[in-house]
């Protein structure tokens, strides 16, 4: 009888620790995989300004014990821009393969004389963020499945948009700047849009912006993302203070479905 109860508690102990360690959400994802490397050039007026890669590195990494994608988002000014102020910036998120939630994060800006360099890291088990910049360290509080900048556009390409009515807002918890704030994107339906590719059906988000000295109103940004199980951006508009800037698919590949272009 010893012996059966023995067993019984081991079994109970072990259920109970597989359960602690696979607490994570478990998110669907046919959208996106390692090896994904995508290309845009921005454009200020009619001037090329910049140019932006996003890209899923082919190898997988363990992170705080968690599989994770590495994703690297580089940013570059380009032609008379680099002259005016010169941008070098690289933002990387370790996203975790079944969750979808950061669960470390880097960031490195240089543009002109500004310099900035910070590491984040998630710890979902408890809800905190331990924040390094500069010389301070931070530990603050947060919420459950709370993305980065990173991370969460990556978790909105997981969502079936077809589920979503017209003018539906969805909201997503992220940290960014030592802050929290509500990641917020309203679905505006469906269009076509026309690439350097050939045409494209399309899904047409606004992320609701709040008031700043910057873009003008909170639909100043309009992205299209491709109407498929990928849901890569294509083609992004923004209403500036000062001016318009439009961002277009230059090059991809390693995409998880091929995009379907028409004439």
């Amino acid at each position: 009888m010893k012996k059966v109860i023995a067993a019984l508690s081991l079994s109970a102990l072990l259920a109970s620790g597989f359960s602690a360690l696979d607490s994570y959400r478990r998110v669907p994802n046919n959208s996106f995989g390692p090896g994904e490397h995508i290309e845009y050039r921005v454009h200020y007026s009619f001037l090329n300004a910049a140019e932006a890669t996003v890209e899923v590195s082919p190898t997988v990494y363990k992170v705080n014990d968690r599989p994770c994608y590495r994703v690297n988002v580089y940013g570059r000014t380009v032609g008379a821009f680099d002259l005016v102020t010169r941008i070098r910036d690289t933002w990387r998120s370790y996203i975790d393969t079944t969750a979808i939630v950061p669960q470390k994060f880097y960031l490195n800006i240089q543009e002109g004389n500004h310099r900035k360099e910070a590491n984040v890291t998630f710890d979902h088990q408890n809800n905190l963020v331990r924040s390094e910049e500069e010389a301070t360290k931070d530990i603050i509080k947060v919420p459950d499945n709370v993305q980065d900048v990173i991370s969460g556009y990556f978790y909105l390409r997981t969502i079936d948009f077809n589920k979503l009515s017209v003018g539906q807002t969805l909201e997503v918890p992220a940290f960014f700047d030592k802050e929290l704030y509500n990641m917020r994107v309203r679905y505006r339906g469906k269009d076509v849009v026309k690439t350097k590719f050939g045409r494209i059906n399309v899904i047409k988000l606004n992320p609701v912006m709040p008031p700043n000295k910057l873009f003008k109103g909170e639909e100043s940004i309009r992205i299209w993302v491709s109407d498929d199980t990928n849901k890569v951006p294509v083609k992004v508009e923004v209403d500036l203070m000062v001016g318009a800037m439009e961002m277009d698919l230059r090059h991809y590949s390693g995409l998880k479905q091929n995009l379907r272009f028409f004439k």
